[in-house]
């Protein structure tokens, strides 16, 4: 049979899932973690390799001759070099489509965590705040209404869509913005460009994969261009975002918050100025991982290496 190795296993599966399909499939073998020093140690003469987010380069992959697939535990490839990976004759395929649902989950948490201010107002209470007040309510910062609000969402997949379904649950209104005019929107929502968005929505959230044409697309020039008190949500990729400029907005007041799952360097260094900006929500990319998304990820990479063995691939990239 042939060999797998999964170089870094453990986010997917902290232990709460089963790798028997791939088992069923060939040899196996899961590391938790792959340090980039022992990557080629692991990996020599193994003809199968899955990886989450330890880079496989074009200098890596030239030293790795019996490699001939690569399976992305994730939607995103840029831990991959693909040019150097079809150059090697190495197949790459990913798992497009598995968590929607949870993602959009969590960007509508975080725009819940600004509007309403539940995390606040229960610190308050456990300060014994309300214990001390002569009213019946207690209330010390806005409470936003989300509806009649607009969400502006950047990039149009099913991340996207789902989380305007949720927006108009709650009353919002929805305009969009892609790479390309989208023709099938509902009625309801209408396409607009970029700048024109983010100069209407009072919630700018993103959804776009990162490229080399929008790296840092929100910085201090399309910052300006928000409306004042607007809500900035990033459960995409954190190079969209120029972090500086971010905590600069968030400093100054022009955005009333923003709330990231993902920043430019995961983890983040101590000095991230983004940790310490005011009303400044962050999870830890952890939008994904809920365990019915994580249990559809692994299905999808089972089935695309079974594919692979039987000569169909599916989900190339």
């Amino acid at each position: 049979m042939k060999q797998l190795v999964v170089l870094d296993g453990y986010t997917l599966n902290p232990g709460d899932l089963s790798w028997a399909p791939f088992e069923r499939l060939t040899c196996c073998r899961v590391f938790d973690r792959t340090e980039e020093e022992v990557i080629l140690e692991r990996a020599s003469g193994v003809p199968l390799l899955l990886t989450n987010k330890t880079p496989l380069t074009a200098t890596t992959l030239a030293k790795l001759p019996e490699l001939r697939y690569i399976g992305v535990l994730a939607t995103g490839v840029n831990v991959v070099d693909l040019d150097a990976a079809r150059a090697l004759g190495i197949t790459v395929t990913n798992v497009p489509a598995y968590g929607p649902g949870s993602v959009a989950q969590m960007a509508m948490a975080h725009l819940l965590h600004h509007a309403s201010r539940v995390a606040h107002h229960h610190r308050q209470v456990a300060a014994g705040q309300w214990c001390s007040c002569p009213d019946f309510c207690f209330y010390d910062g806005p409470l936003i209404a989300l509806e009649g609000k607009t969400l502006g969402v950047v990039g149009y997949g099913e991340i996207a869509r789902r989380l305007a379904t949720m927006a108009e649950g709650f009353g919002m209104k929805v305009v969009v913005t892609s790479a390309t005019e989208k023709c099938d929107l509902p009625a309801d929502r209408r396409w607009m460009p970029l700048n024109e968005l983010l100069g209407c929505a009072d919630v700018v959230s993103l959804h776009c994969p990162l490229t080399q044409d929008n790296h840092r697309m929100i910085n201090a020039h399309t910052l300006g261009l928000m409306k004042p008190g607007a809500i900035l949500l990033n459960t995409a990729r954190g190079p969209l975002v120029d972090e500086e400029a971010l905590a600069h907005a968030l400093e100054q007041g022009h955005l009333a918050g923003a709330g990231l799952d993902v920043l430019s360097s995961e983890p983040p260094a101590a000095d991230n100025p983004l940790l310490t900006a005011p009303n400044c929500s962050i999870t830890p990319h952890n939008a994904w991982a809920t365990q019915q998304a994580r249990t559809r990820l692994m299905r999808i990479a089972a089935d695309n290496l079974a594919a692979f063995l039987a000569g169909t691939p599916k989900n190339l990239v």
